[in-house]
């Protein structure tokens, strides 16, 4: 908590104390949903306490904009647990945004199709998730004063938001489709036969983030929402041997149709 506190002291001291409503975690390509905001910028490494990032296509910077007449937080790169962070840091700017006032969570990430029901570019609706990274954020002493010690995950993926995208899909004409995303720990891609298990198991894309985020966000009573983006088939969906700087291009491209979809769900909430 005294972590927290500093945190809290150098974020208001720019932001004069700024009371948010929403934050936005942007996943990597997607970057293009902050071409036309405008607000206080302030990097990662700046502040107290915070993570860096280091992966390409991740800016590493906080932007705090208004979007629609709401207040919004938006993280312009995330940190991962590949690049050698703990979960605990991996999570910390979520439980920031929750002592700054934010009641709904967007979560967005790039994955890899395990099937051909899925297109390269579509965008999915998380439905659910598949913790795959062999740990949880929430292992280590509790502190009740954020959250319960065994919270209940069945409305992870708040009902009332997925049927808000649904609808503003529709409006946008985004053929939105939806799924189960599955987190791994990374960096290597996945092999064939673990992407075979994979989808055995239900899993409709794979990631190397997201699920931390949403089990904390879930632990922390915040309303969540999550999209994937799928920049690519996983291993032996398809012959094409896998890249990130396929996955960056890709996702600018849906990255696009997403940041429609969610401004319109903003203005909606």
């Amino acid at each position: 908590m005294k972590k927290i506190k500093e945190t809290l002291d150098y974020i208001n001291s720019k932001t004069n104390n700024l009371d948010a409503e929403l934050a936005i975690i942007l996943g990597s390509g997607l970057g293009c949903f902050c071409d036309d905001l405008d607000g206080i910028r302030i990097k990662y490494d700046e502040i107290p306490h915070f993570g860096e990032s280091s992966v390409k296509g991740h800016k590493g910077e906080l932007l705090f904009c208004e979007i629609e007449g709401k207040n919004c937080i938006i993280m312009q790169g995330r940190f991962h647990y590949y690049e050698g962070n703990s979960l605990a840091t991996t999570t910390y700017p979520i439980k920031i945004f929750k002592k700054l006032g934010i009641k709904t969570l967007f979560i967005t990430n790039a994955a890899g199709a395990t099937h051909q029901k899925l297109n390269v570019g579509d965008i999915m609706l998380m439905t659910d998730h598949i913790n795959f990274m062999g740990t949880n954020p929430l292992i280590g002493k509790n502190d009740e004063s954020l959250g319960e010690r065994f919270p209940d995950m069945s409305n992870c993926y708040t009902k009332s938001l997925q049927e808000l995208a649904k609808k503003c899909a529709n409006e946008l004409n985004i053929d939105l489709k939806e799924g189960v995303y599955l987190a791994t720990t990374g960096p290597s891609y996945e092999t064939a036969a673990e992407v075979r298990a994979f989808k055995m198991l239900g899993a409709d894309v794979v990631g190397m983030s997201s699920v931390p985020e949403a089990i904390v966000s879930n632990y922390l009573k915040i309303n969540t929402v999550g999209f994937s983006t799928v920049t690519n088939y996983a291993t032996g969906v398809s012959e094409n041997k896998l890249n990130h700087q396929e996955v960056i291009d890709v996702g600018k491209v849906a990255g696009e149709k997403l940041s429609k979809l969610i401004k319109l769900m903003i203005k909606e909430i």
